[in-house]
């Protein structure tokens, strides 16, 4: 399974990436707002710095404002993916777009018959909501789960984004159910790093290095 980052912080993509984990990166305009810098700017940058897949958002709700605006965000770094909603509008979009040549995520899935519209018209990308379902006592994972059996159903090849992951066990619920990529903030990222024994097993093994006097050198 990949490891995207949902972001658009580029000291943390930065650190993802020195890890040598990540994949490749999604943002959203929430997340552009938030660095208070130009759009392209940004994008660019982050494009640089992760040569994996880098998913940025149409803001129009029009099919052709989406796809004029797929167009020239395409057109700043060879490794973007646009991110178009999944309305009537933006999956006709996609349909103009992929016969273009031109990767499309499609976000803010919340059921299988959505992610089944948006593999047929071409959508490189599939994005299911898990966290906003749990919020509404809904089980995203669920809805992961499905869309997996459909696309395996049918040999589509449209790749699976688990989005708006809260905590580790939607990763590892993911990674079981066959998800292809995992979005997350730098947050949960770094989570998975961590466990108990882990860490009490680290102690222990300097502690007896150190009161043995050993050395490498």
């Amino acid at each position: 399974m990949k490891i995207f980052l949902d972001t658009a912080n580029v000291d943390e993509i930065r650190a993802a990436h020195d890890l040598g984990v990540l994949d490749g990166v999604t943002t959203n305009p929430s997340h552009a707002a938030k660095t208070g810098r130009p759009f392209r700017e940004v994008v660019t940058e982050i494009a640089g710095i992760c040569s994996g897949p880098l998913s940025a958002e149409a803001v129009s709700r029009d099919t052709q404002g989406m796809v004029r605006e797929a167009r020239e965000v395409c057109s700043w770094a060879p490794n973007i993916v646009v991110k178009i909603p999944l309305l009537p509008e933006g999956i006709k979009a996609v349909s103009i777009l992929a016969d273009e040549g031109i990767r499309c995520n499609v976000t803010l899935c919340f059921s299988p018959l959505q992610a089944l519209l948006a593999a047929k018209a071409g959508a490189a990308y599939i994005s299911p909501f898990v966290g906003r379902l749990d919020d509404i006592a809904h089980d995203g994972m669920e809805l992961v789960e499905q869309i997996v059996r459909i696309y395996g159903n049918y040999g589509l090849d449209t790749e699976i984004i688990v989005a708006s992951a809260r905590h580790p066990r939607h990763v590892v619920r993911a990674a079981l159910l066959g998800a292809d990529i995992t979005t997350m903030p730098y947050e949960l990222l770094m989570k998975m790093f961590h466990h108990p024994l882990t860490d009490l097993g680290e102690e222990k093994f300097l502690a007896d290095w150190e009161k043995a006097g050993l050395s490498i050198f």
